[in-house]
């Protein structure tokens, strides 16, 4: 395997561990991706978030949403150079509410990462849903 081949594998396998942490609600398992200044853009709740503190915070009030979450990453795509990459994906969101009724929407998302001390950690975050221009409401039966 060459080294952008390992690259690509690694970057991939971070994504789908983060995933596997999401799915399962395990809160300190998504924060464990991040790097302690990760800068954040959600399409929730505020402007950004700064700090895996303060981002871990946020994911913790959106575990608690669902009963049990849907968290699915489709067209991941990467490039890199060196130690830092990007990557863009479709993620399909959301989950069984208390009441047993599902809830789920397609959001756009990018996400930046740096090879600290040999792993690599997500440094920026940033989920998106399209909203119509004529009205402001987001589009949650957006699809691709």
């Amino acid at each position: 395997m060459t080294r952008a081949e390992n690259t690509h594998a690694e970057l991939h396998a971070l994504l789908e561990s983060w995933r596997n942490a999401v799915r399962a609600s395990d809160l300190q398992g998504i924060t464990a991706h991040y790097s302690r200044d990760i800068l954040a853009f959600d399409a929730a709740k505020q402007l950004q978030f700064q700090g895996v503190e303060a981002y871990g915070k946020h994911w913790q009030e959106c575990l608690q949403l669902y009963t049990q979450d849907t968290f699915d990453i489709h067209q991941l795509s990467f490039e890199n150079s060196g130690d830092i990459a990007f990557g863009h994906y479709l993620a399909y969101c959301g989950g069984v509410d208390e009441d047993g009724v599902p809830s789920a929407s397609w959001a756009r998302v990018t996400v930046c990462l740096r090879r600290e001390s040999g792993q690599w950690k997500i440094v920026h975050e940033h989920f998106s849903i399209p909203f119509d221009l004529a009205t402001g409401k987001a589009l949650f039966d957006a699809r691709p």
